[in-house]
């Protein structure tokens, strides 16, 4: 069974990224199947992975969550990283700003991520969430 893990606090500054990308790895160094879901549009846990460069990735969390909302068919595991320390990542850069305020009008957003979350999760052990905002 999945753990849900979410490392959040409105304040930066405050290690979020550290300890999500940390924790991460220690659990995948103990064996466990461990996911990053890299909800900053800064994309910080994105960044301490070793992907210098979120805004040239082409499939992150903002486009993932794109297509729950338009109800649009998609492969949920398109554009999970795998790093070489085990640790699978979900992206995130700068979109995931503008979709925050795209969804401001949308109806049971709240719940956008646990449906993406809950197409994943059998894959993993663990799931990490770095800086949990409006989803």
């Amino acid at each position: 069974m999945c753990k849900i893990i979410a490392i959040a606090n409105q304040k930066g500054g405050q290690s979020k990224s550290t300890t999500a990308v940390n924790l991460a790895v220690g659990l995948a160094r103990n064996g466990k199947r461990v996911a990053v879901v890299d909800a900053d549009p800064q994309g910080s846990c994105t960044a301490s992975l070793g992907y210098k460069e979120p805004d040239e990735l082409e499939i992150t969390l903002a486009t993932i969550l794109g297509h729950i909302i338009d109800e649009e068919e998609f492969d949920p595991r398109a554009g999970i990283l795998h790093h070489e320390e085990g640790v699978d990542l979900i992206p995130a850069n700068i979109e995931l700003s503008g979709l925050e305020v795209a969804m401001i009008n949308i109806i049971s957003r709240e719940h956008l991520m646990q449906e993406y979350l809950d197409m994943i999760k059998e894959d993993y052990d663990y799931i990490i969430i770095h800086h949990f905002t409006t989803f």
